[in-house]
């Protein structure tokens, strides 16, 4: 069913002081450590939070495909709560745009089900067909490098980075999951030239998107194919 462009974000209720910490899609250990030093004796008692969810890890895929504009790059503009918030806030500088929308590669959540490597790259296939409308084999997904922490100091999440090249395959209209989060989602063929502009001059400021396409290009540069 089609919608009418989201243009804003209501808050309806903020439940933040009665909330409990470990319920709800993020869930916060609040904790008092203390440092434990090699000859045995211990820093002062601090405090830690940590955010956790149900699942853990995330998964996030750099679709491409080769056109005659070259190679060109998915991107989706998403939802996103958090980054808007920002607008009531005072950042060190200023900021020019609100961010109901950010424009990132494919991603989602691993299921606390999937397993081993197979499973991350599994994942991947289903969620690129959810959000894109794409599908692919499992074999075709190939890993962009080790996984990588998104702010260690405060949530544990990593996120698993794949590439996939949907060069000839015929995209149908994207499922998603029915949620409010994916209204107004729209998707992007980038070129290359365009991508790393967007990156370069902050009209995208998504630290996945940047790591999956430099280490992509990386890759290339390595086999010898140029970019």
């Amino acid at each position: 069913m089609r919608h009418a462009p989201v243009t804003a974000l209501e808050v309806v209720e903020d439940f933040s002081s009665t909330a409990r910490c470990d319920e709800g899609f993020l869930q916060i250990r609040r904790l008092r450590c203390r440092n434990r030093r090699a000859d045995g004796s211990h820093s002062t008692i601090f405090r830690v939070d940590v955010v956790d969810r149900p699942k853990l890890d995330a998964v996030a895929v750099l679709v491409w495909r080769q056109s005659e504009r070259g190679l060109e790059f998915l991107t989706r503009q998403n939802l996103r709560p958090a980054a808007y918030f920002r607008s009531e806030k005072t950042p060190v500088i200023a900021e020019s745009r609100q961010w109901l929308f950010c424009e990132e590669i494919v991603a989602g959540l691993l299921e606390p089900s999937d397993d081993g490597e197979r499973a991350i790259r599994a994942r991947a296939v289903e969620e690129v067909h959810e959000e894109a409308g794409l599908r692919v084999e499992v074999d075709a997904v190939r890993h962009l490098g080790p996984p990588f922490f998104v702010a260690p100091g405060i949530i544990s999440e990593k996120i698993f980075l794949t590439e996939v090249d949907v060069t000839g395959v015929v995209a149908t209209e994207p499922q998603g999951d029915g949620s409010p989060m994916e209204e107004g989602a729209v998707m992007t063929w980038r070129p290359l030239a365009s991508l790393q502009s967007a990156l370069a001059t902050g009209e995208i400021q998504d630290a996945k998107t940047e790591l999956a396409l430099n280490r992509f290009l990386s890759r290339k540069v390595d086999a010898g194919q140029g970019a």
